[in-house]
């Protein structure tokens, strides 16, 4: 059911990184601070899905603004598409530190901190270091992911440079089960070190040296110069307007814009009976054309050569809307005109409120985790291409097409709050399935998030969840589309809503039936 609050909220995938933003609420410090310290506590309490050698993304609605952060990283300096052909691969490596670009969220949580934060940061991460030293109890999804990460490791990751990984996270030859204390001593030392030089350490001090040292050990690419040149970049959100609302996103180098493509397609069309197939049928082929297009034109924003402006205007919304006929269709790119990952929403009682997500990318991201340290990394540099002709093609000092995005809500510029689904691709299709069950649907925020999901995945294919109607699904694949069933719901994505009532100050919550999740509030 929803969860209602006056004074404050914090909403993510792990119940005991939740009471921590909230404990941080009643302490005093704002929707900001209470983001901190729930991201920092994600490192250690999900690690299947993030970790301290994260990127993350932000959108802060404060002081009646809203600001983006974006904490992705660049790719080292020396690294080249010739370079690693050289190393014998054909396409980016998933694995290793050949895909690590410069982790960005700890300089994310200083630069959150440092702009909008109330209280000292060395008092955020200091929940998260309590439980890193004493330890704490898996919940069962967490036990889930963390056993399926380790049977896929098992065998792949057989080389020296994986040792770590299996002696951080699986200490004992096997994953810690549910219900079994974890413990991650190393992780504390970093996270104090940290606190203590408000991240300096870990892209200009003892930790950017022993990060690249073991990079120089396994030849990877990452060196002390890439790290020392980083700084998150504050950036203007981006918008489409749909039925009223206003949907905000992360521009690129993040897929948000993807969600946006296809909710600006969307409005165009009226469903007279929101439940029909027709609605379905619509919601899958407009994301089909977005993808197609995000895929084609997203990368580092100083690399595009499309502008946002134009992909995100009406005249191409109404092109693409075109090409939506009764059938389901292989999607094609379009010509605009010129011009594993861990989500949280927090909110206060003087209105300020936070989108946040970072993530390692595939579940526990390159399978590195830097000796001594408890730094997983992630892997965010396999999305690049070796095609050197494709718009993200790889190329030193470059931002990577980036699939986590936190989004926003406001209605006549008023707040109504944070959202945001995780899972890699899954994101933006969750971001327009959630926001058309919002408004379209008028569901509260729980019902939006517990409601079936699709999951588009290439040409016709689309996943549904096994509680999907199965009478929607029948009629989508006379449409032509190629429906599957999933035995699961863990792929169809991880959701997280806080909405506040603009005139009363009320705070309604809902969280994902489908992880660990939970609302703390106040």
């Amino acid at each position: 059911m929803t969860t209602f609050a006056k004074k404050g909220m914090v909403a993510t995938s792990q119940p005991l990184a939740a009471e921590i933003g909230r404990d941080i609420l009643k302490q005093g410090g704002n929707a900001v601070d209470a983001a901190i310290a729930t991201a920092a506590a994600l490192t250690v309490l999900e690690p299947t899905s993030n970790g301290l050698g994260s990127d993350a993304f932000a959108l802060v609605w404060i002081n009646n603004k809203l600001h983006g952060l974006n904490a992705s990283g660049k790719s080292p300096q020396s690294i080249s598409i010739e370079a690693v052909k050289a190393k014998g691969y054909e396409e980016m490596p998933t694995y290793g530190w050949t895909p690590v670009t410069v982790p960005g969220a700890p300089g994310a949580w200083a630069s959150l901190s440092e702009k909008f934060g109330r209280l000292p940061f060395a008092d955020l991460l200091a929940p998260a270091i309590r439980y890193a030293e004493e330890g704490y109890p898996i919940s069962p999804i967490l036990g889930d992911m963390w056993n399926r990460a380790y049977r896929r490791f098992k065998d792949r990751l057989t080389g020296p440079e994986y040792a770590n990984w299996f002696n951080t996270f699986a200490p004992n030859g096997l994953p810690p089960q549910i219900g079994q204390l974890w413990r991650a001593p190393d992780h504390a030392q970093t996270l104090k070190e940290i606190a203590e030089t408000k991240a300096e350490s870990f892209y200009r001090g003892m930790l950017a040296k022993q990060i690249t040292r073991e990079a120089s050990r396994y030849g990877g690419f990452i060196t002390e110069a890439d790290l020392a040149g980083y700084q998150p970049e504050w950036v203007d959100p981006i918008s489409v307007n749909y039925r009223g609302y206003n949907v905000w996103e992360i521009p690129p180098n993040g897929q948000g814009i993807i969600a946006l493509l296809g909710l600006n397609i969307l409005k165009g069309f009226t469903f007279d009976n929101p439940y029909s197939v027709e609605r379905y049928h619509k919601q899958i082929e407009a994301m089909k054309l977005a993808f197609i297009d995000g895929k084609k034109f997203i990368t580092d924003p100083d690399k595009m050569t499309t502008h946002v402006d134009g992909l995100l205007s009406d005249t191409y919304a109404l092109e693409r809307l075109k090409l939506i006929g009764e059938e389901a269709a292989m999607p094609e790119p379009g010509t605009p005109p010129q011009g594993g990952t861990v989500y949280l929403a927090t909110a206060d009682q003087e209105g300020n409120m936070v989108s946040f997500i970072q993530s390692n990318y595939m579940g526990f991201g390159s399978g590195i985790v830097v000796e001594d340290t408890g730094i997983s990394l992630q892997n965010r540099g396999a999305d690049f291409s070796l095609d050197p002709h494709h718009q993200n093609a790889l190329a030193g000092g470059k931002k990577s097409y980036h699939t986590i995005i936190p989004g926003f809500l406001t209605k006549d510029n008023q707040a109504i709050g944070p959202f945001g689904v995780m899972g890699g691709y899954m994101q933006p299709q969750g971001h327009l399935q959630l926001i058309m069950n919002t408004i379209d649907l008028n569901l509260n925020p729980q019902a939006a998030l517990d409601a079936p999901r699709w999951q588009w995945i290439e040409g016709k294919k689309v996943y549904v969840e096994p509680h999907f109607p199965i009478d929607i699904a029948q009629a989508l694949a006379r449409k032509g589309h190629q429906i599957e069933v999933a035995l699961e719901s863990i792929s169809f994505g991880r959701g997280q809503i806080i909405w506040r009532d603009p005139k009363t100050g009320v705070l309604k919550g809902g969280t994902e039936s489908r992880t660990d999740g939970h609302i703390a509030s106040w």
